[in-house]
């Protein structure tokens, strides 16, 4: 990038004004946009945006940038960030023993597609240490036996807290992670968690959905991603899609189907995060394409 860029997400209570008092603010500040969206809520009476922009040759300097923008977002009441264009954030990935959805975030990361950094893979298998090793991440084996006392889960759960401490973690993906995440590490997670699923819920629970599924002669599979709260499951939905089946289709052929739209779902929630698109409308989403 030639000149500094920068990506400007906000929220607030709809009012008159706001689109207008946002771009005057960086075109006072020597900033050109390279793109806009927003969106207002109606129901919600919220408004949402987000405005990518660069600052040009003779504008001000980044602090002095920052610190006007703060000022700003105080008097318009403005829940807003603003990012670094060029800063690639860090992801730890956490995976149980399915690893279709794992090996699709590392091929995108490692061919350039998904512009984040990797410091760490948490698992609480072995299974996929080489396929890590492959790709030079940081393996961390933090096993969790079936059954396991809540002091057990506890412990193995701050180790991960400890993990997104160290390699100061922006986002952590659950890449098929099978374990129930206790309220604490929800919380710690809080907004910066992504899961993945198939779009059974609330039907087919439990062990092998998809055969459950077929079972019953289903005619669309597939799969939600969505951000993790301490209601399992049931967290803001950022991405789902379908793909359509027949009677001809054995479990097997579902399953295989249900993995590759899984892998589609996550990978564009993963890149709407990295990229700042999505922001949190109370129980929803609103995702700027």
């Amino acid at each position: 990038m030639t000149h500094p860029e920068y990506i400007l997400t906000l929220s607030c209570l709809d009012q008159r004004g706001i689109v207008h008092r946002v771009s005057g603010f960086l075109a006072e500040h020597g900033c050109n946009i390279i793109d806009s969206a927003q969106f207002g809520d109606q129901e919600a009476q919220r408004f949402f945006m987000r405005v990518h922009f660069a600052l040009e040759d003779g504008g001000v300097s980044d602090l002095q940038l920052r610190a006007d923008f703060a000022a700003l977002a105080e008097a318009m009441q403005f829940k807003a960030e603003l990012h670094d264009a060029r800063y690639k954030p860090r992801v730890l990935l956490m995976v149980s023993k399915i690893g279709h959805c794992l090996n699709d975030l590392l091929f995108r990361y490692k061919s350039g597609l998904l512009p984040v950094e990797i410091p760490a893979i948490v698992s609480n298998h072995m299974d996929f240490y080489q396929l890590a090793a492959s790709y030079n991440i940081p393996f961390h084996h933090l096993p969790l036996a079936a059954g396991a006392p809540e002091a057990a889960k506890l412990a193995q759960e701050a180790r991960v807290i400890e993990l997104m401490d160290t390699h100061q973690i922006d986002l952590v993906v659950l890449a098929r992670y099978m374990q129930i995440l206790s309220p604490g590490l929800c919380a710690a997670m809080g907004g910066r968690a992504i899961n993945i699923h198939h779009s059974f819920l609330p039907s087919f629970k439990g062990a092998k959905p998809y055969a459950q599924a077929h079972h019953r002669g289903v005619k669309l599979i597939g799969a939600t991603a969505h951000f993790v709260t301490g209601d399992l499951d049931e967290g803001p939905i950022i991405e789902q899609d379908v793909e359509r089946v027949d009677h001809a289709m054995d479990a097997d052929t579902l399953t295989a189907i249900g993995r590759d739209v899984e892998c589609v779902v996550l990978a564009r929630a993963v890149k709407w995060f990295v990229e700042h698109r999505i922001l949190q409308n109370d129980d929803k989403t609103v995702v700027f394409k």
